[in-house]
């Protein structure tokens, strides 16, 4: 199973998030928005010592920052840039062009969401990354 970061200033949906991932097997991080995500990831403030998800869910819409211009410096930052980032958002198409040329987005999951399907694609995502294991 993987560390997953949860980047989402919706409880509910952190919450709902934590339930789903943590019942497979998952440890879950959290952060509120973008600024706070920095902070864990060890970019912003740097900490090399800084646990490195092997997931990001990502929401676009948050306050301080948000999940575009979060993804933007993950990109540019050598230790976080090749973490796949699966995009939650309520914004459907709109958003999805935005990332479109981002090498890091794995998937794009609309809100609301079926918990299922959100958990295989995850799971296909994370034995993807570690070769299938």
């Amino acid at each position: 199973m993987g560390t997953i970061l949860i980047v989402d200033d919706e409880p509910e949906i952190v919450t709902l998030l934590r339930f789903i991932l943590e019942k497979d097997g998952h440890s879950i991080l959290e952060a509120g928005n973008g600024v706070i995500a920095l902070e864990r990831l060890g970019v912003d403030p740097p900490v090399m010592q800084a646990p490195r998800p092997d997931l990001i869910i990502l929401d676009i819409m948050m306050p301080v920052m948000d999940g575009y211009t979060l993804n933007s410096r993950l990109q540019k930052e050598e230790r976080t840039q090749s973490i796949p980032i699966l995009v939650l958002t309520a914004k459907g198409q709109k958003m999805r062009e935005l990332f479109e040329m981002a090498p890091n987005v794995a998937a794009y999951v609309q809100k609301p969401f079926d918990p299922k399907m959100l958990r295989e694609l995850i799971g296909g995502i994370l034995a993807g990354r570690n070769g299938g294991r």
